[in-house]
Formats: structure tokens, C-alpha cells, sequence
């Protein structure tokens, strides 16, 4: 991968330092504020080249993150209305166990209701 790297970088220095003797004119620029001095033209085309990459590469970034937010977003969203569906489901659940266990417990009240209890209080 380094070795690609480095030759990769080597054509694009070869590229640059083409173009900027082929195109050898002196050119003024001007920024609409401001008069830059003349240059030569193939600088100026690689320059311009550099910035659109840069600028280029800042917008994927930021776009890129901005859609990496939104699937994320979404995924949590997803998760979270299964988690509200699987809460919904326990609470049920809770509901029924509790009525059950309660009719279990009235059944026993009622049959130790039948039962006399002796009182073993002292009276003096």
C-alpha cells in the first residue's frame, strides 16, 4: 500500500511540474476585491486544482458525517420502538401474573375464613 502511495504521489508531482512548463504565460488574476500579481498560468491551474480537492474533500466529510448521523439516527429509532413494543409486552405480562397471583391469594383468604381462632389473651 505504501509503495502505491508513493507512486501515486510521484505522478501527481510529475503531472504538476508538466503542466507548469507547458503553460508557461504569465497571467493576472483578478479576485473581484483584489488584484493578485501575475503568475505563471500552470501554477495557478494547479492551485486552483489543490483547492477544489481540499474543498471537495471538506464537503464529503461533512456530508458523509451528516449521513452517518441520520443512519444512526434512524437505526436508535428503530431499536427504540422495539424496545417501547417489548416494554408494552412486559408490562401486559406483569399485569396478568398480578391478577392471577391475586385470585390465588383471595382463594386462600376464603379458606381460612371457615377456621375459629382461639384467643389465648389473658384477662386479670
Amino acid at each position: 500500500m505504501r509503495f502505491v502511495l508513493i507512486v501515486l504521489l510521484f505522478l501527481i508531482f510529475g503531472y504538476s511540474l508538466g503542466l507548469v512548463l507547458v503553460n508557461g504565460s504569465e497571467v493576472a488574476v483578478n479576485l473581484l476585491f483584489t488584484q493578485a500579481p501575475a503568475m505563471n498560468l500552470g501554477l495557478l491551474l494547479i492551485l486552483c486544482l489543490f483547492l477544489g480537492v481540499v474543498i471537495g474533500m471538506l464537503l464529503a466529510l461533512l456530508l458523509f458525517k451528516v449521513l452517518q448521523n441520520k443512519w444512526e439516527i434512524g437505526r436508535l429509532s428503530k431499536e427504540n420502538k422495539r424496545l417501547q413494543e417489548e416494554l408494552a409486552q412486559s408490562t401486559i405480562e406483569i399485569e396478568r401474573l398480578s391478577t392471577v397471583k391475586t385470585a390465588d391469594q383471595t382463594i386462600y383468604v376464603d379458606s381460612q375464613a371457615g377456621v375459629d381462632t382461639v384467643d389465648t389473651t389473658v384477662i386479670r
